[in-house]
């Protein structure tokens, strides 16, 4: 099995460190780098490929929403999980809209954290619960000025729920009894009438539209 390349960023030294002393133990894992500010990221991002990137927001020289976009747009394949201590809407919406497949607190759980970079190393999204009922709270605001969208069948809306779970398609399958080509299609229905193009996108906006709760 391939191991997962890491790139970790914050600008504490000590954060740096206890992150990487921790995901090492995982022997799935493999840190390819560090870096203290969002330059550095966009410059090791370049060199090192990494799989997964896990970035923090606050920092110098440039911040972790900046770099993300920055990063994209040279190594679109690189998966972003933001890291951080804020929990303002403001930096939730602004990380989820730069192109973050998750969106974890510093205080979560360390198998939660494991979980997240495995779940975005496959493609697929997570969103820790305190921060998810925040952007609830905020995408139910926002969805009384937009309103809806063509209809989801009942199997979609199911599917869609396991989705903002982070559950992969071949657990979807299993869950439902159903096929993954089965799954696949599903979520290929719902991308066309949320009108999105990734889970993340589906889920904000069934989360927005009040079609899932979490």
């Amino acid at each position: 099995m391939d191991s997962i390349k890491i790139l970790i960023v914050d600008d504490h030294p000590v954060v740096r460190e206890g992150i990487g002393a921790m995901l090492k133990r995982e022997p799935d894992f493999k840190i390819v780098g560090e870096a203290s500010n969002g330059l550095e990221a966009v410059e090791q991002a370049r060199e090192l490929s990494p799989d997964v990137i896990l970035m923090d927001l606050r920092m110098p020289e440039m911040d972790g929403v900046e770099a993300i976009s920055r990063i994209k747009e040279a190594k679109p394949e690189v998966k972003f999980i933001i890291l951080t201590t804020f929990s303002d809407d403001e930096y939730i919406f602004k990380g989820i809209a730069a192109g973050a497949r998750a969106y974890l607190l510093k205080d979560a759980p360390r198998e939660e954290l494991f979980k997240a970079i495995r779940a975005v190393s496959r493609g697929e999204s997570l969103i820790q619960t305190v921060v998810a009922s925040r952007v609830l709270d905020k995408l139910a605001e926002l969805s009384r000025k937009n309103p809806g969208a063509e209809t989801l069948s009942e199997r979609e809306v199911e599917v869609l729920r396991l989705m903002a779970k982070g559950v992969s398609n071949s657990n979807i399958a299993e869950e439902l009894s159903i096929t993954q080509s089965t799954v696949k299609t599903h979520i290929t229905s719902i991308f066309q009438k949320l009108n999105v193009t990734t889970r993340t996108e589906a889920v904000t906006t069934a989360l927005k539209r009040g079609i899932i709760q979490l």
